[in-house]
Formats: C-alpha cells, sequence, structure tokens
C-alpha cells in the first residue's frame, strides 16, 4: 500500500479542485475537469492529455498518468458530486471554434440554438456521435460547454464530436460559405420531416423547449421541418427532436435507401 500524497482536504490542491466546480474559476484557468475511470480513459483515447490527476486506491493504473494519490474521503470532497469514482483528471480547454469542424463530401451537422440544460447538451452530442454527424454547433451563448454536468451526460461525446459555440448571424455566414443547407425544426411548419431531402450538404437545428426557435433562426433558414406526431406538440423535449432528424438523414443516405 502507496504512501498517500494528499491526506488533507485543505491541502491546495484540492482546494483548486473544488474551486473548478465553479464555470468561472474554469474559464479563467482555461481548464475542466472530468471525473470517474471511463470518461477520463474517453478523454485519453481520443487523445487529450490530463494536466493533472488525482486517485484514491481503487485505480489500478495510477502509475501510468503521474498520478497524484489522494485518501479516498479527499478525493470525494473534491469531486463535484460528492462522491469520487477514484480519479479526477484536469483537462486543458480546447478550442470551439467552427473551423474545428470538417465540410468536406456531404456533411452532416447537428446544432441547437440556446440550449439551457446540461443534460440535453450531453444528450444532443450522443446523437452527433452515434449519427456519425461531422460536428455540432451550440448557437447563442450561454450554455457551459465544459460543465461535469455536460461531461457527464455526453457519456464521452464531448471528446470524439466536434464542437462549436458561436452567435447565429456567424452560423450562417459559415453556413453559406461552405454551401451547406440549414434545415430547421418547427412545430408550425407544413413540410413534414419525411419528405424532406437531407441527403445533401445539411446542418440540422432545433430551438429550446418552451420557446422553439428564434424568428432570426426562422428566417435564415432554408427549409423548416415538423416531426409528425400524434400528441402535443410538447411532448417531445429537443434532444429527442434532434435524434429523429438525425437519423432520418442517416437513413436517407444509407445505401439501401437509394
Amino acid at each position: 500500500m502507496m504512501p498517500y500524497d494528499i491526506t488533507s482536504p485543505t491541502n491546495e490542491r484540492i482546494k483548486r479542485l473544488i474551486r473548478l466546480r465553479d464555470r468561472k474559476q474554469r474559464d479563467t484557468d482555461e481548464v475542466f475537469v472530468v471525473e470517474g475511470p471511463r470518461l477520463v480513459g474517453r478523454a485519453i483515447e481520443t487523445g487529450l492529455e490530463p494536466l493533472e490527476v488525482y486517485v484514491d486506491d481503487s485505480t489500478p493504473d495510477a502509475s501510468l498518468f503521474d498520478a497524484v494519490l489522494v485518501e479516498p474521503a479527499v478525493l470525494s470532497r473534491a469531486s463535484y458530486r460528492k462522491k469520487s469514482e477514484g480519479v479526477i483528471a484536469v483537462f486543458e480547454q480546447f478550442p470551439l471554434t467552427l473551423d474545428r469542424i470538417d465540410t468536406g463530401g456531404t456533411p452532416l451537422i447537428l446544432a441547437a440554438e440556446s440550449i439551457e440544460k446540461p443534460g440535453n447538451l450531453g444528450a444532443m452530442l450522443r446523437t452527433a456521435d452515434a449519427s456519425g454527424a461531422n460536428g455540432f454547433v451550440v448557437v447563442g451563448g450561454g450554455t457551459d460547454v465544459f460543465s461535469p454536468n455536460v461531461i457527464r451526460a455526453s457519456m464521452g461525446a464531448l471528446f470524439t464530436v466536434p464542437i462549436a459555440v458561436c452567435g447565429l448571424d456567424d452560423f450562417g455566414l459559415w453556413l453559406r460559405e461552405h454551401s451547406i443547407r440549414l434545415v430547421a425544426a418547427a412545430p408550425g411548419s407544413h413540410e413534414s420531416l419525411w419528405n424532406t431531402d437531407l441527403t445533401g450538404a445539411s446542418a440540422i437545428m432545433v430551438g429550446t423547449e418552451d420557446q422553439g426557435l428564434s424568428e432570426s433562426a426562422i428566417e435564415m433558414s432554408d427549409s423548416l421541418v415538423t416531426i409528425p406526431m400524434t400528441g402535443s406538440p410538447d411532448s417531445l423535449n429537443a434532444s429527442v427532436s434532434l435524434a429523429l432528424l438525425a437519423f432520418e438523414a442517416v437513413r436517407q443516405r444509407s445505401p439501401a435507401h437509394h
């Protein structure tokens, strides 16, 4: 049994981990925090290198990353969920610019305007990953992409899907520059999702659950589609709507469809 490097909750490094629960502190330091062996493993598999790694005895291959061995109760104090999963790693924030997204061939881009809930953003990133989308765009600020809740809800898709954050105007310019058609989900539209051609270069965008898309986003769209449903239009949440749209694009693009 190795001696612990850190046994006190008042240790400076533990206090810093606790401060990093706060978005302002993360953005100032330009870092984000990943917890649990599964998510830390995914981040590293995608080529991200941890700046710091803290572990307790439950992590067998801790020596790999020059990890700091922390008493379990103290590591749990540093966890944003108050119960550590044995490893907490700190990574450098990566840029969230549109040029990270590959627009070659016939790209499929997923986008959402003004996402408030971290769980929704995480779920949308998983959809982007599962559907093989070229990237995901968060339109309109306010969303903390590096929030521990987003990282957890995305199941690591935050590390595999190129993600960008930008304003609506910049998004529109970028789409036009790359000749990508913007298809937006609008409950009042007369065009059904099933009748919309999504085989070309497309960006699919959804709005917020309570407000839908902004007027400007609707005006900017090349095509407005609705998901045919028998219940009330409020019965689908934004991430499920985006998944339906994304997989309709996948279906149309599949060899069997042609």
